[in-house]
């Protein structure tokens, strides 16, 4: 294990260092201390590294992550995981708006709640939140999963492609042509791969799913008010 002190690096200095990890070396284990709510902390990282952050980070920490496994020991800032690729961001405590916002692949897990716009235009990401959304979650989320464990607030898909939301609470209200959809076989099987990965114990046939009604794929005048 090798330790990288935030406040004596700084930000650049500690994202230089991981960057120059050899993908081959034996030295993966990397914890972080003092973040102190910076911004852009083990961003773009492409090598499979495991990166402790013991604190609280601010914007966009983990963003671009290719094969890295974070893990964040507090809170997280807007943009969380932002544009991931592949790999696991996870944060044992609350996220802000955007988390996950346009990831690509891997998997982002939130142990309590996310705010706002969480998996807003995911592109393959699946995201598991332990806790509750916030409003316009999974916004024009075109492929991927969103697991909300807790509830959803408002507006929940508006505008949503062919990304899966899975929601065990309430959900304050669907966005524009998103609705509930059969739970089938194989959807179960994929909740329960995704709940079993982030160490969930929930039950997958408590869980609704949400998806798009297709209707604003091309545009129809009898669907105008919708858009």
């Amino acid at each position: 294990m090798n330790e990288l002190d935030l406040k004596a690096l700084g930000v650049t200095g500690i994202n230089q260092r991981l960057y120059k990890v050899p993908k081959d070396s034996n030295e993966r284990h990397w914890v972080i201390t003092n973040p102190m709510g910076q911004h852009a902390i083990a961003c773009g990282l492409d090598g499979p590294l495991q990166v402790d952050i013991k604190g609280h980070v601010g914007f966009y920490c983990g963003g671009m992550n290719k094969e890295a496994e974070i893990i964040i020991h507090g809170h997280a800032g807007v943009g969380v995981a932002e544009n991931m690729m592949s790999g696991v961001v996870w944060i044992k405590g609350n996220a802000s708006e955007s988390a996950g916002a346009t990831g690509n692949g891997g998997l982002l897990v939130i142990d309590g709640d996310a705010s706002s716009r969480c998996g807003i235009s995911m592109k393959g990401i699946d995201i598991v939140v332990g806790g509750s959304v916030g409003h316009m979650s999974a916004f024009m989320a075109q492929r991927g999963n969103l697991v909300v464990c807790g509830d959803a607030g408002d507006a929940l898909g508006d505008s949503i492609y062919e990304a899966r939301l899975y929601v065990k609470g309430k959900v304050a209200g669907l966005g524009a042509d998103c609705i509930e959809k059969e739970m089938k076989s194989e959807h179960l099987e994929d909740l329960a791969r995704l709940l079993e990965r982030a160490k969930r114990k929930d039950k997958p046939s408590d869980f609704r799913r949400y998806g798009s009604a297709r209707k604003l794929y091309n545009f129809n005048v009898d669907h105008a008010d919708a858009y």
